[in-house]
């Protein structure tokens, strides 16, 4: 069993706000009071914007890791639940009216795998696997964090709302991403000696203040469908189409890895997801779409629009990432980061070369 700090074994502070709905409900936490801004600001506030994102990550955030100094409770306090309708609300209204719109399953599914042959351009693991520099994996690695340092729990949710030939299948994936009962193996855990590889920091939450708003929703779109029974159609979907898009996109991750000389625990990570995550693919779709839709098959267009939202918002945080490095910019918002870079050598391999 791995000897370094478990990532989540403190809980992180409470970020910094970005506007007025971020800035009341931290002060809520804070003060223990509901809070101070009204459903009508939600209603109007840009749905992928930093304010609302921020402010919807930090209440989803309370049925995870919660916060430093906020009490437990919180977490299905009303007063905090009834504005956080609001904000879902909003969110939830701009994805249905920006995705593609119904489609069968299966072209939904096949449309994720249609990968245009070499590099278009618009793919941010061709980049990093052609011309990434150290600093762009650092990044690209600080803000997946928000969502591996917490890998597959938000997908857990939906196993109760399961029956049948779709709940083993779900329940045989979920085994493998957290560790096959072994707890140095959790992708989690994974994903956070790669973090170390890098020489970034592990503490869960270190980057919330560096990611901007396209970095949030993609994580709060599967607290949001995870948190809701009646979201279970479009979670399988979102799942689905993260195990359909891993292999490839993690065989890329790894190459960039190993092109710029980071340690092994980097390149592990994304090694062990080409592998079990081709596997993953068939599984999600054979078994746990294709034992939903046998049971449940008016949830169909649900699951395609998971696919579909999913899609839209790693496009959007895509063409953030690209247009930041292409521009010679940082992608994140602190740019003196990674913000809370540890100082120390890059990878394994470097700290091995000194100590000799």
């Amino acid at each position: 069993m791995s000897a370094r700090r478990e990532p989540r074994s403190a809980r992180p502070p409470l970020p910094t706000a970005r506007g007025p709905l971020s800035s009341g409900v931290i002060a809520a936490l804070r003060r223990a009071d509901p809070p101070s801004w009204n459903e009508s600001e939600a209603a109007h506030a840009d749905p992928y914007g930093a304010d609302l994102q921020l402010a919807l990550y930090v209440l989803y955030e309370l049925h995870y890791q919660g916060f430093d100094g906020v009490d437990d409770d919180r977490e299905w306090d009303p007063d905090l639940l009834r504005p956080r309708r609001a904000l879902e609300q909003r969110f939830l209204g701009a994805l249905r009216a920006d995705v593609p719109g119904p489609v069968p399953v299966r072209r939904a599914l096949d449309d994720l795998l249609a990968e245009p042959v070499g590099d278009d351009g618009t793919s941010v693991t061709h980049y990093l696997r052609r011309e990434g520099e150290p600093r762009h994996l650092e990044e690209y690695a600080a803000l997946r964090s928000l969502y591996h340092l917490k890998e597959a729990d938000p997908h857990a949710w939906v196993i109760p709302r399961l029956f049948g030939r779709a709940k083993a299948a779900m329940v045989a994936v979920e085994f493998d991403e957290f560790g096959a009962g072994r707890a140095e193996e959790i992708h989690a855990r994974l994903f956070a000696d790669l973090m170390d590889d890098l020489g970034l920091d592990t503490a869960y939450g270190a980057y919330l203040d560096s990611a901007p708003a396209e970095a949030l929703a993609p994580v709060n779109l599967m607290s949001l469908l995870g948190l809701h029974r009646a979201l279970r159609g479009a979670l399988v979907g979102h799942f689905a189409a993260v195990e359909v898009t891993s292999s490839p996109g993690s065989r890329r991750l790894a190459e960039a890895l190993r092109r710029v000389g980071a340690g092994p625990a980097a390149v592990r990570f994304y090694d062990e997801h080409v592998e079990a995550d081709a596997v993953h693919e068939q599984v999600v779709r054979h078994d746990v779409i294709g034992g939903l839709l046998e049971s449940e098959p008016w949830l169909e267009a649900d699951v395609v629009f998971g696919i579909q939202a999913t899609s839209l918002l790693e496009e959007r945080l895509g063409r953030r990432l690209l247009e930041a490095w292409r521009d010679g910019r940082c992608a994140l918002r602190t740019t003196s980061a990674v913000a809370a870079r540890v100082e120390r050598p890059h990878s394994s391999t470097e700290r091995e070369r000194q100590h000799t």
